[in-house]
């Protein structure tokens, strides 16, 4: 099985660096697939989803300006 991988602007993510995943750009079938949990990209810029395997991960290029 192929893992989902969803590139991220630093836009998309939050004031504090990180996303929810269920995440509409995720284009998952139901935004209910699971519990919604945060995810911190900011530090390693990506993280993966414990419940679907999603991995999320900054565009290449992409800068996260001010945060930590």
């Amino acid at each position: 099985m192929t893992q989902a991988i969803v590139e991220l602007l630093a836009k998309d993510l939050d004031g504090n660096g990180g996303v929810h995943c269920p995440n509409p750009k995720a284009d998952m079938k139901l935004w209910s697939s699971h519990p919604r949990v945060y995810l911190d990209i900011a530090h390693q810029g990506q993280a993966q989803c414990p419940y679907c395997g999603t991995v999320y991960q900054l565009k290449a290029g992409e800068v996260i300006h001010g945060g930590h």
